[in-house]
């Protein structure tokens, strides 16, 4: 059995360095550089994780590496099923076997895909790290270990990479149609493509597969997206007793994009339907999705924790292709869509996002705060043809800079108002031109 073993891992390390690079849409995520830290690349299961692992590897070969130096290595192999944390050692030494020149004497960097299906890797990680010259990556998600965790196992020893769907950029790149220039300097066929790819995006979202499938395909697919994670990264890992609850939540909050949750609210629904089951397990419920990725909620933007506490939270879907899986109307939400895929974009630059609401009562879609500690008051509005529409968000935004008076003040639309704005203070962006900038 050992000798098997042993030759299916030689054998793959061979293949894996002989395998032509794949050919694949570059993703733009960050990635920490640590000296002695590990990256856990993790994320919503299909969004990427594996393709970022190949295009890392591809960088490092571009920049001189050669491929001896380079090891991918995928767990998810049905050979590999009674791999015990013992075993991991002879993947060490058959890559050192196949490659000596590269031990010690030269830093190799090793991908492994979906470690954690070999239980106890953590400690094998972590002993790598401190005894060979190498750079590590990870990533994994499974029933038995969330892609979260991987970072969290490694107990300070790894920093995290995260893995969105695409981004806007991301799906012109994909399509081919990224563009070269300022988006203010696009003629006029350009511009009236860039708006059709936009209308696009926030309806049929950034999962890599679902691109290009038609619309029953593409619904089917990211069903079945959400349905492995409920049943797998949640109900399975966590040994839900009510799963049926779960479902009834997830409907809730992806029917309800961008909108407000209470877990009071949906806990006194649920007792007013005879259906019992407590405050503490919706609330770790919540956190569950938001652990699997399936999901992210903001919190009002307050000093006070009691606040914070009381208030409902924001929530929005890990991609806005999943809207229309429980949208009960027929109808899309553009406005809801698109400040989904604002929130997610201010994620992606790494900016601490919150939600206001003023002692008037107005409500300001984000309070971001950027790395550099640059604050922000965003309103996200599809359309401001209406002058109602529009004195409703200069007001709101006007009304928060009351208590950040530090904070620049935008409103990301789909078409600009025909009213002036310069006298508001406030910066309008139309929402392509946003989601483009660097």
């Amino acid at each position: 059995m050992e000798s098997q073993l042993r030759a299916v891992i030689r054998q793959k390390i061979i293949d894996a360095q002989a395998a032509p690079m794949p050919l694949l849409t570059r993703r733009d995520v960050w990635l920490p550089a640590v000296p002695g830290k590990a990256t856990a690349v993790i994320g919503m299961r299909r969004a990427g994780k594996t393709s970022l692992l190949w295009q890392i590897l591809a960088d490092k070969h571009a920049k001189g590496t050669s491929r001896e130096g380079l090891l991918y290595f995928s767990f998810e192999d049905e050979r590999l099923a009674d791999m015990r944390v013992e075993d991991l050692d002879v993947l060490v030494e058959s890559f050192y076997q196949l490659n000596p020149a590269w031990r010690d004497a030269r830093r190799a960097t090793f991908f492994l895909d979906e470690i954690q299906l070999v239980q106890g890797w953590e400690r094998f990680a972590r002993r790598l790290l401190d005894s060979e010259n190498i750079d590590l990556f990870l990533s994994g998600s499974s029933a038995r270990l969330l892609s979260r965790e991987v970072a969290t196992s490694m107990r300070g020893r790894a920093m995290e990479a995260i893995v969105f769907p695409f981004g806007f950029r991301e799906i012109l790149r994909h399509a081919g149609r990224e563009p070269t220039e300022s988006t203010d300097r696009l003629a006029k066929a350009d511009r009236s493509q860039l708006d059709k790819d936009l209308h696009d995006y926030l309806s049929h979202g950034g999962f890599p597969e679902a691109q290009g499938l038609d619309t029953r395909n593409r619904i089917e697919l990211l069903r079945t997206y959400v349905d492995v994670v409920l049943l797998r990264d949640v109900v399975e890992r966590h040994n839900l007793s009510q799963p049926q609850v779960l479902h009834w939540m997830v409907r809730q909050l992806l029917a309800n994009a961008a909108g407000s949750f209470s877990i009071n609210k949906f806990h006194t629904d649920l007792k007013s339907r005879g259906v019992s089951v407590g405050k503490d397990t919706l609330h770790s419920y919540l956190a569950h999705l938001e652990d699997a990725f399936l999901l992210s909620s903001l919190d009002l933007a307050t000093d006070s924790e009691r606040r914070r506490q009381v208030n409902p939270r924001k929530v929005y879907p890990v991609d806005t292709g999943l809207m229309a899986l429980f949208e009960r109307s027929g109808k899309a939400n553009v406005g809801h869509a698109l400040e989904t895929a604002v929130f997610h974009e201010l994620q992606r630059r790494g900016a601490q996002v919150n939600y206001v609401r003023t002692t008037a009562g107005y409500e300001v879609d984000f309070y971001a705060r950027g790395l550099d500690g640059v604050e922000c008051l965003i309103q996200v509005c599809a359309d401001l043809d209406s002058a109602d529409t529009l004195a409703r968000e200069v007001r709101a935004l006007q009304d928060a800079a009351i208590t950040w008076p530090s904070a620049s003040l935008k409103i990301i639309t789909l078409n600009s108002p025909k009213a002036d704005m310069a006298r508001t203070g406030i910066q309008l962006h139309l929402a392509g031109n946003w989601l483009l900038t660097p």
